[in-house]
């Protein structure tokens, strides 16, 4: 995670939140139209929007659209659910502590384990197989209301959290947890994305099962090709206005990047707040 997403959630929403199927390539479908059998991977081309500060109708063009898993897919879209599948949402952390204290990561006082770059989110813990299960049954609430409303595809943020976590938590926990997750995506008639984590290369597509990525400044911290190489052309990049070191015009024109680039605000505000940024390539 490497902006701070503006989310809607609440925390009785993220609670009252949370398995493996075939793979079609489909246009956008209603949950009702879903199959336990297959899912929609996310499409080899489009333009995405990536909505995460507030819903709002998509710029003409739009074809992909994320938005927070308290919202409504947007109509005729192929739409991706975004849920935080590895540390706790500011306004859930009261939930977590009272509801699932055994889930989040603590230290060796038995303070929980914050993001340091996001002091008001919690790791979860990843480390034992029992913790993982509690986190999987927790967050699989929040994927079948995923599934449920149309979404097509989910994708769970903060996957690289154990890069953050002191060393306490490993890649290998951490990807059994993504496993589990992904698992739950699929048995929901949902396509599930990698977020960010180059350094999965081709694992976590082979090992882990995601169908596509979701990465942010790929262009920025020069990464794109760890994941084209995995994903092909089902990687959707986000670069943000405020730390992009080169011209929109210029990534535009770079070779490297994903087809799928937009630009957005830090914020990910609507189009309504002047700090609103929204271009594509």
């Amino acid at each position: 995670m490497r902006t701070r997403t503006v989310l809607i959630t609440t925390a009785m929403a993220l609670v009252a939140v949370l398995g493996t199927v075939g793979c079609a390539e489909a246009a956008p479908t209603s949950a009702a139209a879903r199959s336990a059998a297959a899912y929609a991977n996310l499409p080899t081309s489009g333009r995405p929007d990536y909505q995460l500060g507030g819903s709002y109708t998509p710029p003409s063009g739009v074809t992909i659209v994320e938005r927070d898993s308290t919202a409504r897919p947007a109509k005729g879209k192929y739409n991706v659910c975004y849920v935080n599948g590895f540390q706790t949402q500011p306004e859930s952390a009261r939930t977590w502590t009272k509801s699932y204290p055994s889930a989040i990561l603590r230290d060796g006082a038995g303070k929980p384990v914050s993001d340091p770059g996001w002091p008001d989110e919690m790791l979860l813990d990843t480390r034992t197989a029992a913790k993982r299960a509690l986190i999987t049954k927790v967050l699989a609430k929040t994927v079948a209301r995923c599934g449920d409303r149309g979404f097509d595809a989910v994708e769970y943020d903060n996957l690289d959290s154990w890069t953050r976590s002191g060393k306490r938590l490993t890649r290998a926990g951490n990807l059994a947890l993504a496993k589990s997750l992904v698992a739950v995506g699929h048995r929901h008639g949902l396509a599930v994305g990698q977020k960010n984590t180059p350094q999965l290369g081709a694992s976590g597509r082979k090992q882990t099962g995601f169908d596509f990525v979701v990465a942010e400044e790929c262009v920025q911290y020069r990464e794109c090709s760890a994941y084209t190489k995995a994903y092909g052309k089902r990687v959707i990049d986000i670069e943000y206005a405020d730390t992009l070191e080169r011209s929109w015009k210029s990534v535009c024109g770079l070779t490297s990047r994903p087809a799928m680039t937009i630009l957005r605000d830090r914020d990910l505000v609507a189009p309504s707040d002047d700090a609103y940024v929204y271009e594509h390539c």
